[in-house]
């Protein structure tokens, strides 16, 4: 089954302690659509400008992934640049230029909208809304957000949360939109205002998945699921992680006949494998030249982690 990626397409600088890449080609649906890739087909519904050429759609085309959905503007593309020197687990913004994604308005052909698996990256409330109800037909969808639209926008976010399947976002993120500061509590707090299931992301030290009463077919309400983070000797680029997190999970959710709490749970997994995969090589590198071998392989070592005997 495909997914509907629906976000940004960028171009990115990034500095680490491992070194430093001009103008990497990034952004939130690029990381999805990439990840998502190994499990399932990918369209991608997002903006970009005259700088974006033959070499950035190679990487796209490379693994498969449909840009019926790529917008070309006049302009220049989405940018962002950062640093992680003072700290891995949190980037310091240097520049943003929203450039044509800032007046991006998504256009949905005609041939995704029967689409069933949906994604809404981390982009306007407003245009995620507007993209989930124009697709009405997608069974699943998935969303992301941030700090931004959680403190400036929060009208438009609540409406966008009862219409999500699974919302993925950070701790920080949950005890913002929650207003608790317990983990369990804040939780509980957005799973109250719609989603029927929450995954919350802790960095290098995993993920959380809190269920809805019902939620995927189940009598009552799954208990909580934690899923780890593989330990690495060496980080060299933390930026896409997460969207690979969303990547690998929802991908391989998409890619099973039914979608149950004993999937979402495995698929959890596939999240933190193409995560670690993301911060080994700086931009999309390591996710290009990935293999489902070396996915399976890191898949059972993350297996390892949780037995107990």
């Amino acid at each position: 089954m495909a997914i509907t990626v629906v976000g940004s397409v960028a171009f990115d600088t990034i500095e680490t302690p491992a070194g430093r890449r001009e103008r990497c080609l990034g952004g939130a649906a690029t990381y999805f659509a990439l990840a998502a890739s190994y499990f399932t087909e990918v369209q991608v519904i997002a903006v970009v400008g005259e700088d974006f050429g033959p070499r950035q759609e190679s990487v796209f085309k490379a693994r498969g992934i449909d840009l019926r959905g790529l917008e070309r503007a006049r302009g220049k593309s989405f940018f962002w640049a950062g640093n992680y020197l003072e700290n891995l687990n949190e980037a310091k913004t240097e520049t943003t230029e929203l450039n044509v994604f800032g007046d991006f308005s998504p256009k949905i052909p005609e041939a995704y909208l029967g689409t069933e698996f949906l994604f809404l990256a981390n982009i306007d409330p407003v245009l995620q809304k507007r993209v989930r109800d124009a697709m009405p037909q997608a069974r699943m969808v998935c969303g992301d957000t941030m700090n931004y639209w959680i403190n400036d926008h929060r009208d438009n976010l609540l409406k966008v949360l009862p219409g999500l399947d699974v919302l993925l976002i950070n701790d920080t993120e949950a005890r913002l939109i929650s207003g608790e500061t317990n983990a369990l509590l804040a939780a509980r707090g957005v799973l109250a205002l719609g989603p029927k299931a929450v995954v919350v992301k802790h960095g290098e030290y995993g993920a959380t998945a809190y269920f809805g009463e019902g939620s995927f077919g189940s009598k009552d309400v799954p208990r909580p699921f934690r899923s780890p983070a593989l330990p690495l000797d060496l980080v060299v680029d933390p930026t896409g992680a997460g969207d690979s997190f969303a990547g690998g999970f929802f991908g391989y959710i998409a890619s099973q006949k039914e979608v149950t709490p004993a999937v979402v749970r495995r698929a959890m997994f596939y999240g933190g494998v193409m995560g670690s995969f993301a911060v080994e090589k700086f931009g999309t590198e390591r996710l290009q030249g990935l293999s489902r071998a070396e996915i399976d392989a890191r898949f059972e070592v993350f297996r390892e982690l949780t037995h107990l005997d």
